[in-house]
This record gives structure tokens, C-alpha cells and sequence, in this order.
């Protein structure tokens, strides 16, 4: 029983000298794979450097909408340069953190909003150009994002952190997305995550853990962990009634079918 966390920033500061330890240890809790988003071009060779440290590690590169006011024009020519080197790198899985975020002040200001929609559309052109999944931050834009993914077709991805509606989950699955599951389908009151884990279909569904973000309901507040997800595959195990062993192949074999370079890694 292996487990794939679709979604962690183990290069985050939060782990500071930690990171390789907290791979190590997930690992023995038989999480398989972690992959690893980049979130800006200052990142890009961290998490690459980290991918390659472990054998369950792997990476995704893009610009996260929360750094897309300091990024610049000059970035996505960068990405797409990297993205043509990383095709190579059989630890490179996917485009992303990618998106919009509606949710922070500075990020719905008229400009910022436009310059945001404005990287999330070039950097799903990469994903198209270069036939890859993108990992979909999604904060209060959930129409947003799908209107551009209607514009330009990628291969699909995961709509990272879901909290949308069941019918914007039937489009993105339409669409070719998975959605993902982590911490906060924990808490009791989440009512309507749990609802959505609970009902979609168990084939459009993949867990991650955000770490060090969305702790689960018995870490919170404390910074999360990758090491955390099969005891969050358990809460999905208990949501459906399914044993866990079914919970833990069914979505790390998703995690495989959406990013299909993971196949030749766990």
C-alpha cells in the first residue's frame, strides 16, 4: 500500500534543513512519491534539486498567482526555456503551481487581477505547447480558471486544494482535471468538501497535503507534512466506506493516469 502526495512545497521555509529528513520519514509511512511545485522562478532549481535528492520525489514548474506581482514578463520566457531542458528529466511531472487567487486584497485590485489572468493564460500555453497537466491553485476563481481552460486546451491537471461547487467539479472533470483532497476534508465542519469527497466519483479523486499548509484537523495549527497523508487517506477511507488499501491505490493510480510521466517513477 503507496501512497502519492499530489501536492507539497517541501521546499518551503518552514522545513528549512528539515526537508530531506521529512522525505525520509514519509517515505517510510509508505508515501511513494511527493511531487513538488515551484512557485517561482527563484524556486525552479530547488525543487528540481530536491526531486533528484529523493527517490519519492518529483516537481512541477510554474509561477504561483501570489508571486505574480513580482514577477516578470522575462519569467515566462524563462519557464518555457526550463520546461524544454526538463523534458529530459524523467523527475519533471507538470506544469504548476499555476492559477488565480481572488482571495488576497492585493491580488483583486483591477491591474493585479489582469496580470494575474495574464500568466495563468501564458503558462497554460506551455502546458498545451508542451503536452503537459497543470496544477491548478484555485481561490475563489473557479470560473475564471475554467473559462481560460475552455480557451486553451491543455491535457488536463489537478485542481489543486477543490472547494468549488459539484457542478464546476463535472466540468473539470470533463475537462480531463482530478481534484484534490487533503487537510481540510478532515475537519467536521467542512461540510461541503466532505460532501464532494464523499460523492464524486472515487476516479476523479487524488489526495495531497499542501504541506506545510492545511495541517489536518489533529495537527492543526502546527505546520503540516507529507508524512500526514495516509492518515488523511483514512478520513477519505472512512467518508466513503472504503478500505483503506482501495483508497490508496485507486488515487495514486489518478495521480498516475493525470500525470502520466509519474508512471515511469512509482
Amino acid at each position: 500500500m503507496t501512497w502519492i502526495d499530489t501536492h507539497c512545497h517541501l521546499d518551503a521555509a518552514e522545513f528549512a534543513d528539515q526537508a530531506d529528513e521529512v522525505a525520509r520519514r514519509a517515505e517510510a509511512l509508505q508515501v511513494g512519491m511527493i511531487v513538488i511545485p515551484a512557485v517561482e522562478r527563484a524556486n525552479f532549481s530547488t525543487v528540481r534539486n530536491l526531486a533528484h535528492a529523493h527517490a519519492n520525489c518529483s516537481y512541477a514548474l510554474g509561477i504561483h498567482p501570489i508571486f505574480v506581482p513580482q514577477a516578470q514578463e522575462a519569467d515566462l520566457l524563462f519557464l518555457r526555456e526550463s520546461v524544454e531542458v526538463a523534458m529530459a528529466d524523467p523527475r519533471f511531472v507538470a506544469i504548476g503551481e499555476i492559477g488565480l487567487d481572488y482571495f488576497v486584497p492585493l491580488l483583486t485590485e483591477s491591474a493585479m487581477r489582469a496580470k494575474q489572468e495574464h500568466f495563468y493564460a501564458e503558462q497554460l500555453k506551455i502546458a498545451r505547447d508542451f503536452d503537459l497537466p497543470v496544477l491548478l491553485h484555485v481561490r475563489r476563481a473557479q470560473d475564471q480558471i475554467l473559462k481560460q481552460l475552455r480557451r486553451i486546451k491543455v491535457r488536463g491537471g489537478i485542481a489543486h486544494a477543490f472547494n468549488g461547487s459539484f457542478q464546476q467539479a463535472q466540468i473539470f472533470i470533463d475537462l480531463g482535471f482530478k481534484l484534490g483532497f487533503g487537510g481540510a476534508m478532515t475537519f467536521t465542519r467542512s461540510l461541503q468538501i466532505r460532501r464532494l469527497a464523499s460523492e464524486l466519483p472515487i476516479e476523479s479523486i487524488v489526495l495531497e497535503t499542501d504541506a506545510p499548509d492545511i495541517s489536518p484537523a489533529w495537527l492543526h495549527p502546527e505546520k503540516n507534512s507529507p508524512e500526514q497523508l495516509p492518515r488523511i487517506g483514512d478520513v477519505l477511507a472512512e467518508l466513503r466506506s472504503m478500505a483503506l488499501p482501495d483508497i490508496a491505490r485507486i488515487t495514486s493510480d489518478n495521480a498516475r493516469t493525470v500525470m502520466p510521466r509519474l508512471v515511469a517513477l512509482s
